[in-house]
């Protein structure tokens, strides 16, 4: 079985407060932490129990930041080494530690990193960034696409080694001059798959079939923008759910919804890193030509 699972478990406090946010310095209490810790060791053991032939990939979608958390850590390390996982990515401030990557296998982990520049500085997470390049782990680095942070994108670039790719997350609600989509386009060579809505109402769709979201209690939905459950991880039955189903919503604007749009073709803009959103260098260098939407 080839599958990607989003997961997404209770964990919903992080240490940074970014105004738009509305995790934004939370804190859980310690049953929430047991909660989330139970959740996603239970989510470890169904991974494990899975055949050796199969193909998956897991990226960790938390409302928070889980890399402060050891469980996640360690169970990140763990997953890299089990032949039935060619992928174990999570999103992350990287504000935490990254000891631990040295307990895994390089060529399965991988990080998708949001530089904040309200809460950390250049110096620091281009520090971390660094890492991540000896350790031989594959990532890539965004920023919000907030005004305030177009300069900080510019020095974040100018500091990273030209082959990493830095995303920038359009902020749907702005709306940018023709001037600011040119200058975050000289950024992120993909930005204008990002700066829209695609319309999605019936269109086909691999978000579950090829690709599912799955919460702390195994809850399955197609995808994080989908609500309604398809069925449950932890039941004996749950493949049966896994299906082509077309699109119920009327658009998409996440990079971990559109990317399973069929007619967008982004497998061969992302191929193996689409997991963790990082492209093809003939992509990164070539910028893209949209879609024409069907």
């Amino acid at each position: 079985m080839k599958l990607d699972l989003l997961y997404r478990g209770p964990l919903a406090s992080c240490n940074y407060g970014c105004a738009y946010c509305p995790f934004g310095k939370r804190v859980d209490d310690r049953a929430a932490l047991d909660a989330d810790r139970a959740a996603w060791t239970r989510f470890l053991g169904w991974l494990i129990a899975r055949p050796a032939d199969d193909e998956l990939g897991v990226l960790v979608t938390p409302w928070g930041e889980a890399l402060t958390r050891r469980w996640y850590q360690t169970g990140l390390a763990a997953l890299t080494h089990l032949p039935q996982i060619r992928r174990a990515a999570v999103q992350t401030n990287l504000s935490a530690r990254l000891d631990w990557i040295t307990d895994a296998d390089p060529r399965r982990l991988a990080l998708w990193c949001t530089y904040h520049p309200d809460w950390t500085s250049l110096a620091k997470f281009v520090a971390q960034c660094r890492r991540l390049d000896a350790a031989g782990v594959p990532y890539s680095v965004g920023v919000v696409g907030q005004r305030e942070h177009h300069a900080a994108a510019v020095a974040l670039r100018a500091a990273l080694p030209p082959e990493t790719y830095l995303w920038i997350n359009a902020v749907k609600a702005l709306a940018y001059t023709a001037e600011e989509l040119a200058a975050w386009t000289a950024i992120d060579p993909l930005f204008a798959l990002n700066a829209q809505r695609w319309p999605s109402l019936g269109q086909a769709c691999g978000a579950g079939e090829r690709a599912i979201s799955v919460d702390g209690d195994g809850t399955m939905r197609r995808c994080h923008f989908v609500r309604e459950p398809i069925g449950n991880l932890y039941a004996p039955d749950w493949a049966r759910a896994l299906a082509p189903r077309a699109c119920t919503q009327t658009d998409c604007h996440c990079h971990i919804g559109y990317v399973h749009l069929d007619y967008l073709e982004l497998h061969k803009v992302f191929a193996s890193g689409l997991l963790e959103r990082v492209p093809v260098p003939e992509a990164r260098a070539a910028g893209v030509r949209l879609p024409v939407v069907p």
